[in-house]
């Protein structure tokens, strides 16, 4: 039976509001929201999700996942989602803990707790739940907690960090550590064929380009990207379009048009077509409807 009470006082007291908060700890943030909120797009990093009251879903391409306090998330890849938290209320609300998974400490672990295999190991969807355990939530709970002593988090902090990433090879998340931290496992090249869409996103491309800078084939990148995102190269690409040029017309008070462009839509009206498809109205209707307040980021 699983004892969530001290994870959840702790999360509330250190997030006392609605809200992402940042915390001293490096990779740590705290989530709490009072209401469900609308389905949120988002581009989510490689992390350890664990909830203390509430429920998401989380829609990666099309892969559905819905998970509360008796599950934990592992992100293993840089992700376009839809978030949206499913239940919460002023008394009960959604309380979350987020913390960004480094590959040089699990590669640390690893090698201490020999783990590290050879070989390009297969690469998993980059989502994924499993159950929960009390050592996990009693981790989690300790790591909150040092935010009231500030003179411990440098010393005590990668400490229990250490110890969380511990309990998580002890699940059935063990293979997915093993890819973030093994440099040819085929997780790292995908990343690699991420991490060049993302800095190339506004101009197209040639599927062969990419699979040359993942060192893959072109079929095995399609068949691997698919299998770790739930989409295409071309449709990771249109993902981070949609949501920079979202994010241009709210921070910079951007037209429609100019910020199509600035993604790369050299078409006007395949840009609204495209936009209205992915976050379900047209640019000037979503953009009023976010600025009215009427979707609510959620972690």
């Amino acid at each position: 039976m699983l004892d969530l009470k001290d994870l959840q006082a702790a999360i509330a007291r250190f997030a006392p509001a609605d809200g992402l908060h940042a915390t001293p700890i490096p990779g740590l943030t705290l989530i709490r929201f009072s209401r469900p909120s609308e389905p949120c797009h988002g581009l989510v990093q490689p992390a350890l999700c664990i909830v203390a009251q509430g429920r998401k879903r989380t829609v990666a391409g099309d892969r559905v996942l819905g998970y509360d306090a008796e599950q934990f998330l592992v992100v293993t890849a840089d992700t376009p989602i839809i978030g949206q938290i499913t239940e919460a209320s002023p008394e009960e609300p959604y309380l979350c803990l987020k913390l960004d998974l480094s590959p040089a400490a699990i590669t640390e672990l690893l090698i201490d707790v020999g783990g590290i295999t050879g070989g390009a190991a297969e690469a998993d969807a980059s989502l994924s739940v499993s159950r929960v355990t009390p050592e996990l939530v009693d981790g989690a709970a300790r790591l909150v907690r040092l935010l009231s002593s500030p003179d411990d988090i440098r010393v005590l902090a990668p400490m229990v960090i250490r110890e969380i990433l511990y309990r998580v090879l002890q699940t059935d998340q063990a293979t997915r550590l093993q890819q973030i931290a093994l440099a040819e496992s085929r997780l790292q090249q995908i990343n690699r064929a991420i991490g060049w869409i993302k800095t190339n996103y506004r101009d197209s491309f040639a599927i062969e380009t990419v699979a040359a800078e993942a060192r893959m084939s072109p079929s095995s990148l399609h068949v691997h990207f698919k299998a770790v995102t739930a989409m295409s190269p071309l449709q990771y690409q249109k993902q981070l379009r949609l949501q920079e040029a979202r994010r241009l017309m709210l921070a910079e008070a951007l037209d429609a048009a100019t910020a199509g462009h600035r993604v790369g839509y050299d078409s006007p009206s395949q840009f609204s077509r495209e936009y209205a498809r992915t976050f379900g109205a047209p640019p000037l209707r979503d953009v009023a409807r976010l600025k009215a307040g009427d979707l609510m980021a959620a972690g």
